[in-house]
C-alpha cells in the first residue's frame, strides 16, 4: 500500500517561490502518474500539474491557471517528486495535494483517475 507525504507548504508574499515535495513508499512509483491537485475553502479539488510515468516518457501538463510558473518534476530512483511554483499569485492558495494513479502511466488529470494520496500541505499566497 503505498504512502505519500508532502511537504514545503508554508507563506509567501504574492511574486514569491516555493517548493513542495512529495515522498512515496510502500509501493511502485516510476512507472505511474503522478499529480498535483489543490483545494480551497468552499471549493472543489482541482488538477494543478501531472507528470507521467515512464511509459509515458514523463510527458507533463498543467492547468491553465499555472502554466509558465509551475513545474513538476520526479526523480523516481529515489521516489521523490516535486512541484516548482513560481511567481505565486494569492489565488494560488490552498491545501496542495500529490497523488499516484494506480492504473493510467500518461498525464491524466481527474482526480478519479488517482489512486493514492498524500495529506496535504497548505500553501497561503499573501497580497
Amino acid at each position: 500500500q503505498m504512502q505519500l507525504v508532502e511537504s514545503g507548504g508554508g507563506l509567501v508574499q504574492a511574486g514569491g517561490s516555493l517548493k513542495l515535495s512529495c515522498a512515496a513508499s510502500g509501493g511502485t512509483f516510476g512507472s505511474d502518474a503522478l499529480g498535483w491537485f489543490r483545494q480551497a475553502p468552499g471549493r472543489k479539488r482541482e488538477f494543478v500539474a501531472v507528470i507521467g510515468g515512464s511509459w509515458s516518457g514523463g510527458t507533463t501538463a498543467y492547468a491553465d491557471s499555472v502554466k509558465g510558473r509551475f513545474t513538476v518534476s520526479r526523480e523516481n530512483a529515489k521516489n521523490m517528486a516535486y512541484l516548482q511554483m513560481n511567481s505565486l499569485k494569492a489565488e494560488d492558495s490552498g491545501v496542495y495535494y500529490c497523488a499516484v494513479s494506480q492504473g493510467y502511466a500518461g498525464a491524466v488529470k481527474l482526480d478519479w483517475q488517482y489512486t493514492y494520496w498524500g495529506q496535504g500541505t497548505q500553501v497561503t499566497v499573501s497580497s
